[in-house]
Parts: C-alpha cells; sequence; structure tokens
C-alpha cells in the first residue's frame, strides 16, 4: 500500500514538473513568435560593443527558461508554496513574454524599457518569494535576474541609440 502511494506521489511530482515546463516553454514560444524577425531587426541597431551576437540569444533563453520551470516547480512541491508566490511567477512569465513584441515586433523602445524594468521588479520579487519557501528556486532564478538585468541595459542603449528604428 505505501509503494502505491509512493509512486502516485512520483507521478504526481512528474506531472507537475511537466506542467510547469510547459507553461514556462510556452511563454518562451510566445516571444520566441516576436522573435522571428529579430536576428535582421538586432542586426540593423546601432549597438555597444559589449553587444552579445544575435546568435546567442537562442541558448541563453532556453537554459534560463529551464532554470525557471524547474524552480517554480520546486516552490509548487511544497506544502508552504504559496498562491502569491506562484502567481508571481505568471505575472512575470506574461511580462517576459510581452517584452519579446515591444522591442521585436512593435519597436517600441521606451516602452520596451518599461517592460524590462518591471519585469525585473517582478523577478527580484519572485526570487524573495522563492527564496523564503524554497531557497534552490530562489538560487535558480538568479541567472535569470542577472541575465534580464543586462538585458535592461541594452534596451537602454538600445532604444538611445536608435530613435529611428525604436
Amino acid at each position: 500500500m505505501q509503494s502505491s502511494n509512493f509512486t502516485r506521489s512520483i507521478r504526481t511530482q512528474a506531472l507537475g514538473l511537466v506542467g510547469w515546463l510547459l507553461l514556462t516553454f510556452a511563454a518562451a514560444a510566445l516571444g520566441a513568435i516576436a522573435s522571428v524577425d529579430a536576428a535582421v531587426f538586432y542586426a540593423k541597431l546601432i549597438k555597444p560593443s559589449w553587444a552579445p551576437p544575435a546568435s546567442l540569444f537562442g541558448p541563453v533563453w532556453s537554459i534560463l527558461y529551464l532554470l525557471m520551470g524547474v524552480a517554480v516547480w520546486l516552490v509548487w512541491r511544497e506544502p508552504q508554496a504559496t498562491k502569491q508566490a506562484l502567481e508571481l511567477f505568471v505575472v512575470q512569465l506574461s511580462i517576459n513574454a510581452l517584452w519579446s513584441w515591444l522591442y521585436f515586433v512593435w519597436q517600441l523602445g521606451a516602452w520596451s524599457f518599461v517592460g524590462v524594468l518591471l519585469l525585473l521588479l517582478l523577478i527580484v520579487a519572485t526570487l524573495f518569494s522563492f527564496w523564503k519557501i524554497r531557497r534552490m528556486a530562489g538560487v535558480l532564478m538568479i541567472p535569470y535576474l542577472l541575465w534580464v538585468g543586462f538585458a535592461a541595459v541594452l534596451t537602454w542603449t538600445t532604444w538611445q541609440s536608435n530613435p529611428m528604428f525604436l
């Protein structure tokens, strides 16, 4: 009897992991749709010397989305997980997907910058919320926070350097 409960628990945990990863990568897909022509647009921009090549963004974001999906799953499976922590994650994930549309499709420099600043604040709130529930989940969010911080500086710089495009 006990092994049946254990198996069911593992099945539930596995389904939870798959569900959170699907949600996270669905947001990634929405952003990717907006980024279809991103390399062409990015190539037209005046960029600072420290700007990464367009080919780096896909692999970095793939790793970050995986880390985010695992982080939210770690929180979700904790008995003390709060609705607020999970909602914060979903909201920041939505703003993350929106940013690609603001920047690459609609080419709204100021709104892109506001969006990335809002995203940074939501990531910080999510990270602290996760940290309280499961420290490792907070740790997994740190690379995402750092990358989005870098993206905020890059967004500002490209917006200011390209008034004709953004």
